[in-house]
Protein backbone atom coordinates (compact mmCIF):
# COMPACT_ATOMS: atom_id res chain seq x y z
CA UNK A 1 0.00 0.00 0.00
CA UNK A 2 1.06 3.57 -0.78
CA UNK A 3 1.43 6.35 2.14
CA UNK A 4 -0.40 9.09 0.81
CA UNK A 5 2.45 11.57 2.05
CA UNK A 6 4.78 9.98 -0.41
CA UNK A 7 5.83 11.38 -3.55
CA UNK A 8 5.29 9.18 -6.67
CA UNK A 9 8.01 9.49 -9.78
CA UNK A 10 6.71 11.17 -12.52
CA UNK A 11 5.91 9.03 -15.87
CA UNK A 12 8.91 10.32 -18.07
CA UNK A 13 7.79 10.36 -21.69
CA UNK A 14 8.70 6.68 -23.11
CA UNK A 15 9.68 6.14 -26.62
CA UNK A 16 7.22 3.99 -27.53
CA UNK A 17 8.35 1.11 -30.64
CA UNK A 18 5.77 2.19 -32.70
CA UNK A 19 6.74 5.91 -32.52
CA UNK A 20 10.18 4.89 -33.36
CA UNK A 21 8.91 2.56 -36.26
CA UNK A 22 7.80 6.32 -38.25
CA UNK A 23 10.99 7.75 -37.73
CA UNK A 24 13.43 7.53 -40.70
CA UNK A 25 16.73 6.10 -40.55
CA UNK A 26 18.44 9.50 -40.10
CA UNK A 27 16.46 10.27 -37.09
CA UNK A 28 16.86 7.26 -35.53
CA UNK A 29 20.52 7.59 -36.08
CA UNK A 30 20.14 11.18 -34.47
CA UNK A 31 18.24 10.43 -31.55
CA UNK A 32 20.61 7.45 -31.04
CA UNK A 33 23.61 9.79 -30.36
CA UNK A 34 21.24 12.10 -28.56
CA UNK A 35 20.35 9.59 -25.79
CA UNK A 36 23.88 8.08 -25.68
CA UNK A 37 25.10 11.39 -24.76
CA UNK A 38 21.83 12.16 -22.33
CA UNK A 39 22.62 8.70 -20.37
CA UNK A 40 26.02 9.41 -20.22
CA UNK A 41 25.51 13.00 -18.41
CA UNK A 42 22.81 11.45 -16.34
CA UNK A 43 25.36 8.60 -15.25
CA UNK A 44 27.69 11.31 -14.35
CA UNK A 45 25.45 13.60 -12.51
CA UNK A 46 24.32 10.51 -10.54
CA UNK A 47 28.15 9.65 -9.50
CA UNK A 48 28.52 12.57 -7.88
CA UNK A 49 25.20 13.47 -6.10
CA UNK A 50 22.17 10.49 -5.69
CA UNK A 51 19.51 11.90 -8.85
CA UNK A 52 16.01 12.45 -7.63
CA UNK A 53 14.66 9.48 -9.74
CA UNK A 54 17.51 7.14 -10.84
CA UNK A 55 14.51 5.24 -12.69
CA UNK A 56 15.79 8.03 -15.29
CA UNK A 57 18.94 6.46 -16.34
CA UNK A 58 16.67 2.58 -16.92
CA UNK A 59 14.17 4.72 -19.06
CA UNK A 60 17.21 5.71 -21.02
CA UNK A 61 18.86 2.50 -21.41
CA UNK A 62 15.51 0.95 -22.91
CA UNK A 63 15.19 3.89 -25.03
CA UNK A 64 18.88 2.98 -26.48
CA UNK A 65 18.30 -0.49 -26.58
CA UNK A 66 14.65 0.16 -28.70
CA UNK A 67 16.54 2.56 -31.08
CA UNK A 68 19.47 0.46 -31.58
CA UNK A 69 17.00 -3.15 -32.46
CA UNK A 70 15.23 -0.61 -34.97
CA UNK A 71 18.25 0.65 -36.63
CA UNK A 72 19.33 -3.36 -36.76
CA UNK A 73 16.36 -4.19 -37.87
CA UNK A 74 16.12 -1.63 -41.02
CA UNK A 75 20.13 -2.80 -41.61
CA UNK A 76 19.10 -6.80 -41.94
CA UNK A 77 16.12 -5.81 -44.08
CA UNK A 78 18.64 -4.55 -46.35
CA UNK A 79 17.87 -0.88 -46.11
CA UNK A 80 21.24 1.04 -46.60
CA UNK A 81 22.97 3.41 -44.22
CA UNK A 82 24.74 6.42 -46.15
CA UNK A 83 28.31 7.45 -44.73
CA UNK A 84 26.93 9.93 -42.99
CA UNK A 85 24.37 8.16 -41.27
CA UNK A 86 26.91 5.27 -40.38
CA UNK A 87 28.94 7.34 -38.03
CA UNK A 88 27.57 5.74 -35.05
Amino acid sequence: MRATGLVTPTKEKKMEQKVIRELTTGEIVERLDEEKRQLTKLKLNHAVSPLENPNKIKAYRKTIARLETELHRRVMSGEKLTKAVKKV
